[in-house]
Parts: C-alpha cells; sequence; structure tokens
C-alpha cells in the first residue's frame, strides 16, 4: 500500500537514512514501496535524550532507521526499557512497555517508536513538561 506524506515548505523528513527537505511550497508525495520515512518532528537528536522515556525512543528510531544494524541498538533498547519499567507503576503504561517490546521482537519498528511516542507523553505530563 502506498504511503502519501504531505509536506509543509521546508519540512524535512529521513527517507532510508537520507535527510531530505521539501522546497518552498507544500507538496505531497507517494512512496510507491516499503521504505524507512520519519518526519522531522518524530526525529530525536542525541542531545534531546535526556530523560528515562527518551533514552528508550532513541535506540527504537536508530532501530528504524538502521534496520541491517537494529541488534547493535537492541542492548541499549533493552537496558533502557528495564530502567524505564522499574520505576512506572501505572498498568497501561506497563502494558504500553511490553506492546512496544513485542513490536521490536517482530521487527516491527515504526509501529514501535510510534507507541514509544506514548511513553514520552506520559513522561512529559508528570514531569509537568508542556508540549
Amino acid at each position: 500500500m502506498p504511503l502519501k506524506l504531505s509536506l509543509k515548505p521546508g519540512e524535512k523528513f529521513v527517507l532510508n537514512g537520507a535527510v531530505v527537505q521539501n522546497g518552498d511550497r507544500r507538496c505531497s508525495l507517494v512512496l510507491q514501496n516499503k521504505a524507512s520515512v520519519l518526519r522531522e518532528k518524530d526525529i530525536m537528536q542525541q542531545e534531546d535524550v535526556n530523560t528515562p522515556a527518551r533514552h528508550v525512543y532513541f535506540p527504537v528510531m536508530m532501530m528504524y532507521l538502521d534496520e541491517a544494524g537494529a541488534d547493535k541498538y537492541y542492548d541499549e533498547f533493552l537496558r533502557r526499557m528495564s530502567e524505564f519499567m522499574s520505576v512506572i507503576s501505572n498498568p497501561v503504561i506497563l502494558a504500553e512497555c511490553v506492546a512496544i517490546s513485542k513490536s521490536l521482537m517482530a521487527r516491527e519498528y515504526y509501529k514501535a517508536l510510534m507507541s514509544c511516542r506514548r511513553l514520552i507523553e506520559y513522561e512529559d505530563e508528570r514531569l509537568g513538561h508542556v508540549a
């Protein structure tokens, strides 16, 4: 099934590891085959990895962007997810953590990445961060 991306002027995204930037007008792209695509808003820079949930998100993002090298990020994910789960008591969030782990084991990296966004939202609510 094709993926349609509607891009704002100047919006960046990563396509199979290449950073691509839209020109000065809105545009739509249709990707006809499977590709690793990550919009600018979902890309996390190393310097932004400053909370436990973000420490979980980052290796998952790297697995998605570098699927061939995903194994080298998996140990970091396991360590960070274990740390995160050890301080969480909310059963809904704990179930989300288990779902993320299952998605990774099934190599469903994008699904896991989007679930990690919910961990960040939960954490931001608890820490009083405003989006």
